[in-house]
């Protein structure tokens, strides 16, 4: 493989693999939200009794008015409590007065509170923005739906099993994702360039 072949591959796949998912967005604004760290939507995730986990959504508004946030879990037992956070489950977070580009981040730590077991347990997010009454975009949608096992949680947190029909993202990791595959092809680079100096 040719240096110049190989340089561009690496350069295609860094800008690649190294960009978020898109968020979700409408005319008036714009909701990213992670569980645990990973992009939402996220499946295939087992919690314990009393074991937290962090909810973070970010909230950009593109217009003059106001925004509503509501996280919540539709079942009818109360599945969830907040441990930390800017409000409790099924509670409304009134922002009024915005101008566009303003952002804010949100992060709710919460753990199932053992009322509902064996089954999953959907986590919810609502964001609604107002431009005038009765001028309004909504972004609702499924965080997380983890399945609640019936155990009480011991200390060590398990991380989300990817979903084997899913492609969209890759399972949480600590680092950058797509970080390894371009550490190899660099490695294989410098292997290149260092034989043909020795030829």
């Amino acid at each position: 493989m040719k240096i110049g072949t190989l340089i561009f591959l690496l350069v295609i796949l860094t800008n690649v693999n190294l960009v978020d998912a898109e968020p979700m967005v409408n005319d008036y604004g714009i909701v990213n939200v992670w569980f645990n760290g990973q992009e939402a939507i996220v499946e295939n995730f087992e919690l314990r009794i009393n074991e937290p986990c962090e909810i973070k959504v970010d909230v950009t508004s593109k217009t003059n008015g106001h925004v509503a946030i509501y996280l919540d879990s539709p079942l009818v037992t109360k599945s969830y409590k907040v441990l930390s956070g800017p409000s409790e489950m099924d509670e409304w977070i009134n922002i009024l007065n915005v101008e566009p580009e303003w952002s804010e981040t949100y992060i709710w730590t919460i753990t199932p509170t053992g009322e509902w077991t064996n089954g999953n347990a959907p986590i919810n997010i609502f964001v609604q923005f107002t431009k005038a009454v009765g001028d309004n975009e909504k972004i609702e949608f499924t965080i997380a739906n983890p399945y609640i096992l019936d155990e009480q949680y011991s200390g060590s947190t398990p991380k989300p099993t990817p979903d084997p029909k899913s492609t969209d993202q890759p399972p949480y990791s600590e680092g950058s994702p797509g970080f390894g595959l371009v550490a190899a092809l660099m490695g294989v680079a410098i292997v290149v360039l260092t034989g043909r100096k020795l030829h």
